[in-house]
């Protein structure tokens, strides 16, 4: 249900301060272990009843660097998103 932050962050920082669930982490806290950002996809709600699109995306300024997750059951999405692997928004 969450989106995916790619290897081609850049580590600005931009994501991680539009996050209204504070669902992103740095480099330094990513549990897998890459220098990339990450996000708790537990914690993520893809923005919904806080804006239109996801706001890291919106943020970021890699384009295609946010993309979509897995949707898993039970979990709330927004409506418009695209398939998995997609970036969240078309730039």
């Amino acid at each position: 249900m969450a989106v995916i932050i790619n290897d081609t962050c850049i580590n600005c920082g931009a994501c991680i301060d539009e996050c209204p669930v504070e669902a992103i982490v740095d480099e330094d806290d990513n549990p897998t272990g890459e220098e990339i950002y990450y996000v708790y996809e537990d914690k993520c709600v893809e923005c919904v009843s806080h804006f239109d699109t996801p706001a890291c995306a919106e943020s970021c300024p890699t384009e295609g660097c946010i993309v979509w997750g897995e949707v898993k059951d039970g979990m709330t999405t927004l409506e418009a998103r695209g398939d998995a692997g997609t970036p969240c928004i078309d730039e």
